[in-house]
């Protein structure tokens, strides 16, 4: 791997740090209290080309490589999480997909329009009784004439209150399985197709999700994404990716607790000086600094995989399982340097605490990342 930033990859860090530092952050706060989704910041990032980086210019993406996309994750989830994910949701789990498995006819179409940022794209896999377990859909589509319908319902759906168009999931086969698993293109302007009322989160609370209610919903053929029986080989690719883009997430809202916990060191004192210089305060940088470090070297490893063509799905998993855990110990250890301070929401690291937890439950759980990680093991030690 090549540790050194192409100079296109320096102008998206750079573009994207003076967008998150001028533009974002400082409405963050406010984005997190109205529990408000950002348009204004969305459609400036859709004419930075932020919201299909990696999508070929031929499809109305930036034509950028997956370490900028990395590089641009980061800083605009250190400005606001909430932001942050709905551009990781838009990049990784709608044009991705449709990139990879979609007809001509829906690149020309829908990715064009979504890695163009003119419309938002969400991603329907989850159900009340299926998270974790994707192979177990309740959701289903029958085939009837040329014509599929879909019924169902999906839960926590990020983007789905503003989303135009849906990577939707649905069990055509269940006596097959994970085999009987296909996916489509769904407009949600589609008749039969209502959002429930947005979820009132924990975290990240300027990023819209709900519920999707499917009753009876129409499809033509060409709605489908990839083929009858293929939805989770398109769900598990897309994961793989996804991957990428919530560790970017997560080193974003870790380092943005750490320079608030850093500069407020300086200025804070006590016993008569400022406490970076008492070695407590000095040993939880130090440790903070080195984590980030760690999680950003896994975390474009397995982006700078993916651009070569290379398998990046252990990577990817191991990226997200420790940035995620590297989010979560450096909020934590941020309120500890802010002391009370960092325990009322006049200060940001109370934000950024309720915002990293989710990094380590969606596109994912910890614990799945692990079973992930492992079964590769298992694989490469049969070998």
């Amino acid at each position: 791997m090549d540790f050194l930033l192409t100079e296109e990859d320096k102008m998206v860090q750079r573009t994207a740090r003076d967008f998150a530092q001028s533009q974002v952050a400082p409405i963050a706060a406010d984005i997190d209290k109205e529990h408000r989704h950002p348009k204004e910041l969305v459609a400036k990032m859709a004419e930075l080309g932020f919201m299909g980086i990696a999508v070929p210019d031929a499809y109305g993406g930036a034509g950028l490589s997956n370490v900028g996309y990395v590089l641009a994750m980061e800083e605009i989830s250190s400005a606001c999480a909430s932001t942050g994910v709905i551009m990781s949701v838009n990049n990784s789990l709608v044009c991705d997909p449709i990139s990879k498995f979609g007809t001509e006819e829906q690149k020309k179409g829908v990715l064009s329009s979504l890695a163009a940022g003119k419309e938002l794209g969400c991603f329907a896999l989850s159900e009340p009784e299926a998270g974790s377990d994707a192979a177990a859909q309740r959701t289903t589509a029958e085939k009837k004439g040329d014509r599929w319908i879909l019924n169902g319902v999906k839960n926590w759906i990020t983007n789905g209150p503003v989303a135009d168009q849906c990577v939707m999931f649905t069990m055509n086969d269940k006596e097959a399985g994970h085999k009987g698993i296909t996916a489509f293109v769904l407009p949600m302007k589609t008749k039969g197709v209502t959002c429930g009322p947005p979820d009132d989160k924990l975290g990240i609370r300027g990023s819209k999700s709900c519920q999707i209610f499917l009753e009876n919903v129409e499809l033509p053929e060409s709605a489908l994404l990839g083929e009858v029986g293929g939805g989770f080989k398109v769900a598990m690719s897309t994961l793989d990716g996804g991957r990428i883009g919530i560790a970017a997430q997560a080193l974003g809202i870790a380092k943005a607790a750490y320079e608030a916990a850093r500069d407020y060191s300086v200025t804070r004192k006590t016993f008569g000086k400022p406490i970076i210089k008492h070695q407590a305060i000095q040993f939880k940088l130090a440790d903070m600094a080195t984590e980030i470090e760690a999680a950003r070297l896994l975390t474009l490893k397995a982006a700078w995989l993916k651009d070569n063509k290379k398998p990046y799905g252990k990577q990817s998993a191991m990226a997200k399982l420790y940035a995620s855990k590297v989010a979560n110990d450096v909020a934590r250890e941020a309120i500890q340097v802010f002391g009370g301070n960092g325990y009322v929401t006049e200060y940001p690291v109370e934000r950024h605490f309720r915002d990293a937890k989710i990094t380590e439950i969606y596109e994912g759980t910890s614990e799945i990342q692990r079973l992930v990680i492992a079964n590769y093991l298992k694989k490469e030690a049969q070998q």
